[in-house]
């Protein structure tokens, strides 16, 4: 009986392998707002290091 529905079998584990791994990035992921707060953060320290060294000049 398994020799005869081993594709359909296979394809349903495949199926549930990827929407396991598609979820499983999506609750993983990084919101927008604490992306766009690193760079701003990061942004500003480029910036005071830049001043820093112009002002050293």
């Amino acid at each position: 009986m398994l020799a005869k529905y081993w594709k359909k079998i296979g394809i349903f584990i495949l199926i549930v392998a990827c929407i396991f791994n598609i979820m499983m990035k999506l609750v993983q992921k990084v919101s927008i707002n604490t992306e766009l707060d690193e760079s701003i953060e990061y942004m500003k320290e480029q910036h005071k290091e830049e001043v820093d060294i112009n002002n050293k000049k």
